[in-house]
């Protein structure tokens, strides 16, 4: 199968791309610069521009590039790059593959569980509404600017992911240094749910977006078993056999982070309802061996 995927450079791009690779799939991979191989399309997602041509022949699209929202304080500038860098490029993807004459089957475009705001310890799935604030707004528009491809009759699948588990990169990237060095701890008051997913379970979980005909709209890529920040501190320090004493206060992440302690704090129970009815199988649904995983590779 040929492939397009965006953000390929990226820690789940990274891992997707050859993953596919590894199975003989055709992967061609979207670049922010003039396209030296074939195997490269130019786009460039702030002008909304994509080389159409590049994408003629793909079966499918996994659109996962996006700036990253951990990256830096959420000034005001730094949101609207938030933003714009998902709802410009999904309007790019989605509008170039609708002026295709023969589109692809799917397109698979990356969102987040920052769809349904702080969930308390409310679990939630699919068909929960949005929540409110930054990151759920820009979640809605970011799933909204793929109705081009939706109305020219590609599959269109919202992968709304939770928090990676990898030791490369992402939010564990920065865990698992911490809790090594023994200055791992709780943050705020712990209660607050997070939901994982081993980088394995997310990597299968695309392809089975890709292959699998009955999926579309929403699908939550969340491990089964959400556990609170309590529980992962804990399971971190067993693991590592580390203390985890250093506790960071609600009000010292606030001074820090400013308005992304907001995402930090909040407590997110999300269920996949939708990847376990379709028949997808977790090869690591619990955090302790989602962690080992982690730490294997």
């Amino acid at each position: 199968m040929r492939i397009a995927v965006t953000g390929s450079t990226g820690l789940i791009g990274t891992a997707l791309v050859r993953s596919l690779r590894a199975d003989g799939h055709q992967v061609v991979r979207l670049v922010r610069r003039a396209a030296s191989t074939r195997e490269e399309v130019t786009w460039d997602p702030k002008r909304q521009y994509v080389d159409a041509d590049g994408l003629a022949g793909c079966e499918a699209v996994v659109h996962l590039a996006g700036a990253g929202v951990g990256d830096h304080r959420w000034t005001a500038t730094y949101k609207k790059e938030i933003r714009d860098s998902r709802v410009l490029g999904t309007a790019a993807i989605a509008e170039t593959l609708a002026s295709l004459d023969a589109p692809p089957k799917v397109l698979v475009c990356g969102s987040a569980i920052g769809f349904y705001g702080d969930t308390g310890e409310r679990a939630v799935d699919e068909e929960a509404p949005p929540g409110d604030g930054f990151l759920p707004s820009v979640c809605v528009e970011w799933e909204e600017a793929a109705a081009p491809a939706q109305e020219a009759g590609v599959r269109t699948v919202f992968a709304r992911t939770g928090l990676v588990v990898a030791r490369e990169g992402g939010a564990w990237g920065r865990l698992f240094p911490l809790f090594r060095a023994g200055l791992g701890g709780r943050l705020g008051s712990g209660r607050q749910y997070w939901s994982y997913i081993a980088m394995h379970d997310h990597i299968a979980a695309l392809r089975h977006l890709i292959d699998t005909e009955s999926l579309s709209g929403p699908v939550n890529l969340t491990a089964p078993q959400p556990v609170t920040n309590r529980e992962v501190t804990a399971a971190m320090g067993r693991l590592l056999k580390r203390p985890t004493l250093f506790a960071v206060p609600a009000p010292a992440l606030r001074l820090v982070l400013g308005e992304l302690s907001v995402d930090v704090l909040g407590s997110q129970r999300v269920l996949p309802r939708q990847l376990e009815e379709s028949g997808f199988s977790f090869a690591f649904p619990g955090i302790d061996d989602t962690l080992r995983a982690a730490l294997r590779n």
